[in-house]
């Protein structure tokens, strides 16, 4: 299959040199990031930059380069995960060319929730045909929220048992055992966001009820090594914060 090339090039406006460095990364991680992620090369004199590869990745790579630019100028200092988000993003031309995904609504107790952006529809598609599936994104933009959706239909329609949420308490270094209080307590700061969005799907009673039968178990990832679980709905938040060992343990 020919996959032809043709470098493009472009400038950056509006020329800021602060904001070409936090592009750039230091010693050019960023750009090795991108090229890495898309197998193009980048090269650039100050805002010039030339972009080579095939002709669909050299257009991926431009608006990845240009919206990192426009980010840039927005006050925080770009980071790896933010430049793997944006390698991430499906091309504008691909987008169009894709069927818009079905609208997946997701029936809880209180509520019917649905995806609003393009990503949160496949996200809700793809967690309700597959199972397995890993969430990256910014903070605030639904992954727990939905994910947690997803787990309380499948529970009310029985087609699991129970629902295991689980989050690493990184804060403590995982080293619970040497806080004081009973597990609830030395766990509870850290599992708050995952009871914030059970309380609003089902209300505080029910949940109370449920996780006195353990059909609700929440839990950090430090108490999960040696659990069989089956017939279960898990989902492990704050992923990024996990060891390799502890991503390997937990699937």
């Amino acid at each position: 299959m020919n996959n032809p090339t043709q470098p493009v090039t472009f400038l950056l406006d509006p020329e800021d040199n602060q904001r070409l460095a936090d592009l750039c990364g230091e010693h050019n991680a960023h750009l090795k990031q991108v090229e890495e992620g898309l197998g193009v090369r980048i090269s650039h004199r100050g805002h010039l930059f030339c972009v080579d590869g095939r002709d669909q990745d050299v257009r991926h790579a431009q608006d990845v380069l240009c919206a990192l630019y426009e980010d840039s100028g927005k006050g925080a200092p770009l980071s790896p995960d933010r430049v793997q988000v944006a390698i991430s993003e499906i091309p504008a031309e691909a987008k169009s060319n894709q069927d818009e995904p079905d609208d997946v609504v997701i029936r809880v107790r209180k509520a019917m929730i649905r995806g609003k952006s393009l990503n949160q529809k496949r996200y809700l598609g793809n967690i309700l045909r597959h199972d397995i599936n890993f969430g990256v994104g910014p903070a605030g933009t639904g992954k727990t929220y939905l994910a947690v959706a997803c787990a309380v239909q499948a529970l009310a329609e029985e087609t699991v048992d129970r629902i295991v949420l689980v989050r690493p308490a990184v804060e403590a270094g995982e080293r619970l055992g040497f806080l004081p209080g009973d597990i609830g307590q030395k766990v509870d700061p850290y599992l708050r966001p995952l009871y914030d969005a059970l309380y609003e799907m089902l209300g505080f009673e029910r949940v109370g009820r449920l996780m006195e039968r353990h059909v609700i178990e929440l839990a950090p990832l430090a108490y999960m090594r040696g659990r069989t679980l089956s017939h279960a709905f898990v989902i492990l938040d704050e992923a990024q914060n996990t060891t390799e060992s502890q991503m390997k343990m937990f699937l």
